[in-house]
């Protein structure tokens, strides 16, 4: 019988604990918390949207990541996509529906069902939970950790790396891997906020003014890249789809500026029109014209006024362009970017620096806008790992077998 261990008890870690163990397998599962699924739980809050209803050759898109395979999505996806996602889900008594914005939501709107009966399965499965461990050394075939109990080694035939990001460090996911996975070599990209709001030096009448208000059926863009939205207003700046879904190409930019148009749906020329016979105090007007909220109104006139002609209010509120000046804390951010360089993984997602040590989840460097995006990615990557790690067990046993002398 192969034995596993899986660290990490996050969706990636425990999808492949479930799909090893279901196989027959010893698995053995240790994380550094008191309890498994913390930051599952916590995006829960927010009704756990699983996955996305969009079809699979766009959805496959949606993951990003500097020196990421080509193929690497459509192959992961192809074994655990967004249908497979929902079935599993039913088969734990779990019912999904699908929002009018194509997210998938249990019908609960609650993480915690769905855990209890995983978990339940996992125990059926045999599946050894082992909390409060945490990775201290890692070499092939065995792993030291540091628990209450003071250090323990565990050795394992195929060993699967599930510990997160960086984001949300009170549930576990503080990236504290890396240092260890340094030490044996393995090149590792800074963690970075992803998904997460961006900061901009307010004009100081408008910090509190702004503060709470949505900017709503907008499109942001950054360059060429344009998302459609809502978009909120903070004291520190902004958050929300369209900006975390920018957040890549605001990165990567020297001077990282959002570009709003606040009327997607009319051309300036329209605009113009709408304005009719005014001449003069067109942002009052354009309130009643072109029914721009007070935040749009304020923010037109912080950044581009004052307006001579409806032209120039026009063209502002076509482009209303924002500077930024930095994203949110890493601790804050939704999800991370960065983590184990894909150079560093073979086409299994293992570590040829360590063999029969496989990755998943978001502790390698790509990256998802939120939808249900990252926790598919999760989901494929560590029914990924798994198939890998147990076909890896399963041929070098077979090899072992075969180097045995007969007696």
């Amino acid at each position: 019988m192969s034995k596993i261990l899986v660290i990490g008890g996050g969706p990636a870690g425990l999808r492949a604990a479930e799909v090893a163990s279901a196989t027959g397998a010893e698995v053995i599962l240790c994380d550094q918390k008191r309890s498994v699924g913390r930051k599952f739980l916590v995006a829960g809050k927010g009704g756990l949207n699983l996955t996305h209803s969009e079809q699979i050759d766009s959805f496959q898109t949606r993951y990003q990541g500097p020196d990421q395979p080509q193929n690497l999505w459509p192959k992961l996806l192809r074994r655990f996509d967004n249908d497979a996602l929902r079935t599993w889900a039913a088969q734990l008594e779990v019912d999904t529906f699908v929002q009018r914005s194509g997210r998938v939501y249990p019908t609960a709107l609650k993480a915690a069902p769905l855990l209890r009966r995983w978990l339940a399965r996992l125990r059926t499965q045999g599946v050894s939970l082992r909390m409060q461990h945490r990775m201290k050394a890692l070499r092939v075939g065995s792993v030291d950790f540091e628990t209450p109990n003071g250090s323990v080694t565990i050795h394992a035939d195929a060993i699967i790396l599930a510990l997160g990001g960086g984001s949300w460090p009170a549930t576990g996911s503080d990236g504290a891997w890396v240092q260890t996975l340094q030490a044996t070599q393995v090149d590792i990209t800074s963690l970075h906020p992803a998904n997460c709001g961006w900061e901009v030096n307010w004009p100081e009448e408008l910090r509190t003014f702004v503060d709470g208000k949505p900017l709503k059926n907008i499109s942001a863009s950054v360059g060429p890249q344009k998302v459609s939205g809502e978009i909120m207003l903070t004291q520190y700046g902004m958050e929300g789809g369209p900006i975390y879904q920018l957040g890549p190409a605001l990165r990567t930019s020297t001077q990282p500026i959002v570009s709003l148009d606040l009327k997607p749906t009319f051309t300036v020329e329209q605009l113009v029109k709408k304005m009719g016979s005014v001449k003069k105090n067109f942002l009052r007007e354009s309130k009643y014209r072109w029914k721009l909220c007070g935040s749009m109104r304020a923010l037109l006139a912080a950044y581009h006024g004052p307006f001579d002609s409806a032209q120039s209010l026009a063209q502002a509120t076509k482009s209303c362009d924002i500077p930024f000046t930095k994203p949110r804390p890493l601790e804050e951010a939704i999800s991370s970017a960065g983590g184990i360089a894909w150079p560093e993984l073979d086409e299994d997602l293992m570590l040829p620096k360590l063999p029969g040590v496989f990755a998943a989840g978001e502790m390698i460097d790509w990256e998802a806008p939120t939808g249900g995006y990252l926790l598919q990615g999760c989901f494929a990557s560590g029914t990924f790992a798994a198939e890998a790690a147990l076909a890896y067990c399963a041929s070098h046993q077979t090899t072992h077998l075969l180097d045995q002398k007969p007696e």
